[in-house]
């Protein structure tokens, strides 16, 4: 009887086991190589060494961390937190983490935020400076409206003695000075090339993927130092084949071919309305994204000495403003054929000359 019983034990626990591991095969690599330390961050030492420092004893302030997407401001916040409170169960009970660009209104900041703040911490065996502290991770914190930051301007002050706030942005001239100034702020510098390709290709060694570095080094390029969209990018090349080359890069990284894009010039240098139009409608019903196509047209025009620089800064004038329309929900063929226009009559400032 024992025998069977046990038998039934380790049967559970091997189907356990086996579905973790079904689990961690299926995890998105971004979530499954997110540094579960603070020391485990790279080319960010100056913020690293103060969090270490607070790891140790030291007080912890308010927190804004600001700088480009991609370089580590989130799990840098999601690290000290799992350091400080060490379980997962104390980690649940002390953290809440929001995504203020879902929840933006002065509504949540007067009842999720200020609930969570009164609260009362529960019992734990924890002491050091996380003892009776709860943390608040405000993710993308500049999309929360300005009577929203008001708001949680005095939510701060109120619960200053049990509450820390974890502010994280992109850009930090979209918060009010009143938040700036309750908050230590740390930048997070852009990630070199170097660093980024290192830590794709310690990924690669992990899963098996066999990768060029050429291919990685295009990989970082195209994500604009953006290591979240690199390593993502990877993973959907790499669900397709476990060898990722140059051409694998150009049919799954989201690029407009090279080609396309040159066809499209070709038919704005031949100063021809029926070519112009006709080249539009090409590209239109290809089905690629008039912003990618913006953000490529820069860095091809940006290196093209064909124009002046004064020439240059009408086009990217142009560029930027159907950028914000496209982004305020614009059509998308009204604008490429305002940008087509500003460029045609650059060529024929040119052709003149």
């Amino acid at each position: 009887m024992n025998n069977f019983f046990n038998k039934k034990t380790a049967a559970s626990s091997e189907g356990k086991t086996s579905a973790v591991k079904k689990s961690h095969e299926h995890e998105p690599w971004v979530e499954k190589y997110r540094p579960k330390r603070v020391d485990q961050i790279v080319f960010q030492s100056e913020v690293v060494s103060v969090l270490q420092k607070v790891l140790e004893g030291a007080d912890l302030p308010n927190i804004l961390f600001y700088g480009p997407p991609g370089t580590g401001k989130t799990t840098a916040a999601l690290a000290l937190c799992r350091q400080m409170f060490k379980t997962t169960e104390v980690f649940k009970d002390r953290v809440l983490e929001m995504n203020a660009s879902d929840e933006r209104g002065i509504q949540i900041v007067r009842t999720r935020i200020k609930d969570f703040a009164h609260r009362a911490v529960g019992g734990s065996s924890i002491g050091g400076i996380a003892a009776g502290l709860k943390v608040i991770i405000l993710d993308e914190a500049d999309a929360m409206t300005s009577a929203a930051q008001a708001a949680l301007r005095r939510t701060m002050e109120k619960y200053s003695k049990n509450t820390r706030f974890f502010l994280i942005c992109n850009y930090v001239s979209r918060i009010i000075d009143p938040l700036t100034s309750r908050c230590a702020k740390f930048r997070f510098k852009p990630l070199p090339i170097d660093c980024q390709v290192e830590r794709l290709e310690l990924i690669c060694e992990t899963e098996g993927v066999t990768a060029e570095r050429e291919a990685l080094e295009k990989l970082v390029r195209e994500s604009e130092g953006d290591l979240r969209k690199s390593i993502t990018t990877l993973q959907a090349v790499a669900a397709g084949t476990k060898r990722v080359t140059l051409d694998d890069l150009s049919t799954t990284g989201g690029r407009i071919p090279e080609a396309s894009v040159e066809g499209y010039m070709e038919a704005i240098k031949s100063l021809s309305d029926n070519k112009i139009l006709a080249g539009v409608e090409i590209f239109r019903r290809e089905g690629f994204s008039v912003d990618q196509l913006l953000h490529q047209l820069y860095e091809k025009l940006v290196k093209d000495e064909c124009f002046t620089d004064n020439q240059k800064a009408v086009i990217f004038e142009k560029i930027a403003v159907a950028e914000y329309r496209l982004k305020d929900g614009g059509s998308e063929q009204l604008q490429l054929l305002n940008v087509t226009y500003c460029l045609l009559d650059q060529f024929k400032a040119v052709s003149v000359n």
